[in-house]
């Protein structure tokens, strides 16, 4: 898994750490409140976000609740969603679906 560590973003402005994951087609995922605005980051519009919510966020959190996601959840459906995930919940907004004539 890149992290923006590894990536050496570390610091960077969002919208720079978004620019990356997308050149690189990647599922990012973060706990920055700045991603959830679904007008920005539209589902179908990129290529996958997670957002984690957590009541007590932090590093070994956040790994333990994306090692729970990848265990239980179908994420191999997540792409291109905007997925928001609780410690209980898990809310994904979907792409619109393009109406055919």
């Amino acid at each position: 898994m890149d992290t923006v560590e590894t990536e050496r973003l570390t610091g960077c402005a969002d919208d720079e750490i978004w620019r990356a994951a997308q050149e690189k087609e990647r599922f990012l995922i973060t706990q920055d409140l700045d991603f959830s605005d679904v007008r920005k980051y539209e589902p179908g519009s990129h290529m996958g976000l997670l957002l984690i919510r957590l009541f007590h966020p932090g590093r070994l959190a956040l790994l333990e609740r994306v090692t729970s996601l990848f265990a239980s959840e179908a994420i191999e459906h997540w792409q291109r969603c905007l997925v928001i995930a609780t410690e209980h919940k898990v809310r994904v907004r979907w792409p619109k679906q393009k109406k055919v004539e």
